[in-house]
């Protein structure tokens, strides 16, 4: 590549600035190759100033040069911007306003790096000049966690024999590879990236000509920086013998556990290993015990649904159920109810797979099918153990359901999730799973459907007016709006990137009343039963969600996208 502070250093010359022979003295045509800086050796000759340098390039290149303070003081996350794509052009962005990326580069000529930016981030892009060197200092910096950057991790890695599909190493040879320097850093660097970044999980996926890193922010999957292929066996091997998992055993699925103490954190990571045609794929759930605040208050109910349901909470006996697809928070949810009951003069057990989080004062037990140990023969010993709430992580069986309802016939309170898309739906849930229906009309007393929205960025939100197809999506007018201004995300360094910090949950609680339990009597259908709730002031998942979009909590893209199964209901 044409190194452009001598084709500066000739404008220059153009400009009579310097004179050739003063140049060529400085700079031997021979000698016109490499990656010097040109900028510094003519400083250093006395041909010109920092300041002169600057005022040419910018008239070189038609952009202003970049000053320090343009420089980012955290990094961007796109998904599309490799940090390696970055080093290769010699770019950084720098700031994200009014739907404009700023870049800073070394060569702001380079048309094919702007159009790849834009195609890639779907921003204009508004470019600055810049010294290679302060450019790739500041990428280090941003990127490289403190000096140990991937790409110089990846460097020492070249005696690591390259990955073939086919590959029967010993167990021997896995291990010694996964216990080298390099690999330990490269996998202990993409877990101290994860954290920094406020991931839940890590997924490491192998293809077939890639081995792809991802991570999960905020319930939504980012590509990062990831390892060449044939790193592959090495860092998988790393991260099973961190999990205590059998490397050599590769057809069959693994479960393990890895406790970290990261940034002065304890990090508890739950590690799950499944074959696939191309290689094990791994995926680690982040557990950040530091992280997590059981309060009921932030959890994000409106001030009705929060009344109700710690109403529910505070009964004798009856079951509570929580709904919503694996990820929505219910355990989240379950938890701060927990905390929300628990006193000296209540005896609470819980029955989890996994227990996520251990709770001070609530007796907890782990299931283990391997030895027996299952969700009912757990149940059925502690009914036994005097409580007054149990929890129960779900209900997978028919055998689950009966011991959770007799529970609850016999004074107790019993808090419990299903997996259903709405709240109506868990009752035919339990009735087609064979409970009988008077059993259900006279134990269950609340049901509690959820779903997790990311929370608008406060720095990057801008109002904007929702287009009428949004608004049909939503089954809403013009007059819905009655003059709000609604919140739309562009994504600034604040949130690296994303528009998005956090999440909440939305909610539709269901509340069992006289009505409801004749209904249930009937053995009618969700549909039947989800009208009579509205009647009595039910919210849909989709309007909870409308009423936090009016309070600039999230955006309506978040809530159609959690919401799209409604549309089928």
């Amino acid at each position: 590549m044409e190194n452009i502070g001598i084709r500066i250093a000739y404008y220059l010359v153009e400009k009579g600035l310097i004179q050739k022979e003063d140049l060529e003295k400085v700079l031997p045509p021979d000698q016109l190759t490499g990656d010097l800086s040109v900028e510094e050796q003519l400083v250093n000759a006395g041909l010109l100033n920092p300041e002169q340098f600057r005022s040419v390039a910018e008239e070189f290149f038609g952009v202003p040069f970049a000053f320090q303070d343009d420089f980012p003081k955290e990094s961007f996350l796109f998904d599309r911007l490799s940090v390696q794509f970055m080093k290769e052009s010699k770019f950084i962005p720098s700031r994200l306003t009014d739907n404009t990326l700023t870049v800073i580069m070394s060569n702001p000529l380079d048309f094919y790096t702007i159009d790849a930016i834009r195609l890639a981030t779907n921003y204009e892009v508004h470019v600055l000049a810049g010294r290679e060197s302060e450019i790739l200092g500041a990428i280090e910096r941003s990127y490289g966690a403190g000096g140990s950057s991937m790409e110089k991790i990846i460097e020492d890695t070249e005696t690591v024999p390259e990955y073939r599909g086919e590959d029967e190493e010993n167990v021997d040879h896995l291990r010694d590879m996964a216990s080298e320097g390099p690999v330990i850093r490269l996998v202990n660097l993409i877990i101290t990236r994860a954290i920094e970044l406020r991931a839940s999980d890590i997924h490491f996926e192998p293809f077939e000509e890639q081995f792809r890193v991802r991570y999960r922010i905020d319930g939504v999957l980012h590509d990062v920086e990831s390892p060449p292929k044939r790193l592959q066996p090495a860092v998988v091997s790393r991260v099973k013998i961190m999990a205590k998992l059998n490397i050599a055993e590769r057809r069959l699925p693994q479960d393990g556990r890895i406790m970290l103490r990261v940034k002065g954190k304890e990090i508890d990571f739950r590690v799950s290993s499944i074959p696939t045609i191309h290689g094990e794929s791994i995926v680690l759930r982040i557990l950040d015990k530091s992280s997590i605040v059981l309060d009921i208050a932030t959890v994000g109910f409106l001030e009705d649904t929060m009344a109700g349901f710690t109403d529910l909470i505070q009964r004798p006996h009856g079951i509570i159920l929580v709904t919503g697809p694996t990820g929505s928070g219910k355990t989240t949810t379950l938890y701060c109810a927990l905390e929300k009951i628990n006193s000296p003069d209540k005896k609470i057990i819980t029955v989890e797979d996994p227990v996520e989080y251990q709770l001070r004062g609530i007796n907890q037990i782990q299931v283990k099918p391997a030895i027996g140990l299952t969700f009912s023969n757990a149940l059925r010993s502690i009914v036994r153990q005097d409580p007054d709430v149990i929890l129960i992580g779900e209900i997978r069986d028919a055998e689950t359901a009966e011991i959770a309802i007799h529970s609850a016939l016999t004074g107790h309170l019993v808090l419990t999730t299903l997996h259903t898309n709405d709240a109506p739906s868990a009752i035919t849930r339990l009735i087609d799973m064979g409970t009988e229906d008077y059993l259900l009309s006279s134990t269950v007393i609340g049901i509690l459907a959820q779903r997790l929205v990311r929370v608008a960025c406060p720095h990057c939100q801008e109002p904007y007016l929702p287009s009428p197809a949004v608004l049909r999506e939503m089954k809403l007018t013009a007059d819905d709006l009655g003059g709000l201004k609604i919140s739309q995300v562009r994504g600034c360094e604040k949130c690296s990137n994303t528009g998005y910090w956090g999440r909440t949950g939305i909610f539709e609680f269901l509340k069992v009343t006289d009505d409801i339990q004749k209904l249930i009597l009937g053995k009618k259908d969700s549909n039947i039963i989800r009208e009579a709730a509205r009647k009595n002031g039910l919210r849909t998942l989709r309007e909870d969600g409308w009423l936090k979009v009016k309070q600039g909590i999230t955006t309506i893209p978040e809530v159609l996208r959690v919401t799209q199964e409604e549309e089928t209901l």
